[in-house]
């Protein structure tokens, strides 16, 4: 198919080669600004999920202690992180102290 399109390209070595670079070029150009934004919305890379509902559940079908059941008193609200982000970063005045002074 390339020496197809190297044959039918018109001009000695250097016309075909501007050619050439023009085809990669235009060819970038469409993917690039037509058929990657009309895929974008129909792949799903922005539909990241963490528990979609198809992860194993036990014989009862549901855990009573299960952290992602809103009604259960270990449920956190989305924006609680659920550990300590100062106990291993101590405040900068407190870690500066040279011992010796």
């Amino acid at each position: 198919m390339y020496a197809w399109i190297w044959r039918k390209l018109p001009g000695g070595i250097w016309g075909k080669l501007v050619g050439s670079l023009g085809l990669i070029a235009a060819t970038t150009a469409l993917l690039w600004y037509v058929v990657f934004p009309w895929a974008t919305p129909l792949l799903p890379f922005d539909d990241v999920q963490v528990g979609s509902g198809t992860e194993q559940q036990g014989p009862s079908g549901g855990d009573a202690d299960d952290v992602t059941n809103p009604d259960s008193p270990d449920h956190e609200g989305p924006d609680e992180i659920p550990y300590s982000t100062e106990s291993n970063q101590p405040h900068p005045s407190d870690a500066a102290q040279i011992p010796g002074d």
